[in-house]
């Protein structure tokens, strides 16, 4: 519990979250979406009711004091964090704490958006950041696990746990061929989702950003130790298909 500890993972507004204990401004939670647990701040905690009926469907959308695009924001939220919506306003919503958001950047929360590589390919250029989970900056399996969730799949935080739980097994050939849109390549440490036969896309700390790169020279880079920390070690390790639906 201190401001300076390392960042693990990130919560997103509306994700349910069970408290163990509260100490010195913080509290020891562990969230419902993939089970991650640790401290967070204690302010950041509100009510369970009422529940979230809605979605952030864009990549990022501002919270507002009215209903109104030239006041102040309050606040951004990411894709996939989750409000109450209250009542319509116009464009807007207002949601059951007082704020208000555009409604054009949200969708209910059974809304699914199925092409997982188009999800993860509106995060292109957003900064890597160790730890993250949102539009302002995430980690490699950050990027798969939202780009997952707005696909209504529900999937775990790390990257090894999402190797061993995801899809079922491709064989990794040598020359790297028969991959498809949206297969993950995992290296340890690693993972990033394929966008076609041979592009890959991924949150890496050699570009610092979610890049796109053709797996060969990605593969032929992170083997050869030209890279950096959250960029993966040694050859690939396995590359997992998602089950049809």
């Amino acid at each position: 519990p201190d401001p300076a500890a390392a960042l693990d993972s990130e919560a997103l507004l509306g994700e349910a979250a069970t408290v163990y204990d509260l100490r010195d401004g913080f509290a020891f939670a562990q969230l419902a979406a993939d089970g991650y647990v640790g401290y967070l701040p204690a302010e950041a905690l509100g009510p369970v009711d009422p529940a979230p009926t809605h979605r952030v469907a864009a990549l990022r959308t501002f919270l507002y004091p009215a209903a109104d695009l030239k006041r102040p924001a309050l606040g951004a939220l990411s894709l996939g964090a989750r409000v109450a919506v209250a009542a319509r306003d116009g464009a807007y919503a207002r949601l059951h704490d007082g704020g208000f958001v555009w409604a054009g950047h949200l969708a209910p929360l059974d809304a699914i958006e199925p092409d997982v590589a188009a999800t993860a390919l509106r995060f292109l250029g957003v900064p890597y950041l160790w730890g993250g989970r949102s539009s302002l900056g995430l980690d490699c399996s950050g990027l798969v696990q939202t780009a997952l969730a707005a696909a209504g799949i529900a999937a775990p935080r790390d990257s090894d746990q999402q190797e061993a739980a995801l899809g079922e097994a491709v064989p990794v050939a040598a020359d790297l061929a028969g991959l498809r849109r949206g297969d993950l390549v995992f290296w340890r440490g690693h993972v990033g989702m394929m966008l076609d036969e041979t592009r890959l896309i991924h949150a890496n700390g050699h570009h610092m950003a979610v890049a796109v790169e053709p797996l060969a020279e990605a593969q032929a880079r992170i083997r050869g130790g030209r890279t950096g920390p959250g960029t993966g070690d040694g050859a690939i390790r396995a590359i997992r298909r998602l089950l049809p639906g």
